[in-house]
């Protein structure tokens, strides 16, 4: 597992079944009272295809009745038909009578998902949600460059969830930077690697996990390329944040949402 004593699974519960320190299965957990490391507010409405999860995690509209997310977000809670998640979409303070929400219908977590790679998953609604979706990359050519986290998830390691949306740049790291940072426990063909390597500062934390990486694509509009799963502590120097390739898996996303 990787690096088990420290590697985190950015979700903002805790496992009874892990060590304190390491966040992998948030479903049945025991809540964290842990957005972003070195981010700034969200304007309204700057990012509508954010989603919040009910079990502190985050995730994106991929269709208008379907949110992509991490795997590990919802490790535990049984696939298929299931009512337990409620979803919060609309809105960057999670407080505001205009927050719409919805209730899964069906999760669909990655097949072959162990824990090591493969961390994404699907929700499907009860009903879609009249809100932009966000498209996501099929091939690698917008796997580089600067790119944009956001999330309600802490905002310094061991901190608070935060109300408002919190949003930040970071810029791509190389897989081989990467893998020396994590003594080999990058899965290049499935993971990504995005932070301020030499100094840290910015990052994506606890509660921030199944929220997007993205950025620009060549006409201007938004791409999510990654989707934030671990990374030691947050905003450390020495360890960029690991997010899921999602142009690997993006045939395996699209044949996923047409059979729900």
């Amino acid at each position: 597992m990787k690096q088990l004593l420290q590697a985190v699974k950015r979700c903002s519960t805790v496992a009874a079944v892990v060590l304190a320190a390491v966040s992998l299965q948030p479903a049945g957990a025991t809540a964290v009272p842990n957005p972003i490391v070195g981010g700034t507010d969200a304007d309204e409405a700057e990012f509508p295809f954010i989603v919040r999860l009910s079990m502190g995690c985050d995730g994106t509209l991929y269709r208008k009745n379907i949110v992509l997310t991490a795997a590990h977000c919802v490790d535990g809670y049984a696939p298929g038909r299931n009512t337990s998640i409620t979803v919060t979409a609309g809105v960057t303070d999670l407080e505001s009578p205009d927050a719409i929400t919805r209730t899964s219908a069906v999760i669909y977590p990655a097949p072959g998902y162990d824990g090591l790679g493969k961390d994404w998953a699907l929700i499907k609604l009860d009903k879609p949600v009249k809100l932009p979706t966000l498209k996501i990359a099929t091939d690698t050519r917008y796997n580089e460059g600067i790119f944009t986290i956001a999330g309600w998830g802490a905002t310094t390691e061991d901190g608070e969830q935060q109300r408002y949306l919190q949003k930040a740049t970071v810029p791509f790291v190389s897989d081989d930077a990467c893998q020396a940072a994590y003594n080999g426990d990058l899965i290049p063909d499935e993971e990504l690697c995005a932070g301020n390597i030499d100094t840290g500062g910015v990052d994506a934390c606890d509660g921030d996990s199944g929220g997007p990486l993205f950025r620009r694509d060549d006409a201007g509009a938004w791409i999510q390329v990654g989707i934030v799963s671990w990374g030691q502590g947050c905003a450390e120097p020495g360890y960029p944040g690991v997010y899921t390739e999602v142009s690997t898996f993006a045939a395996d996303i699209a044949r996923a949402a047409t059979r729900l």
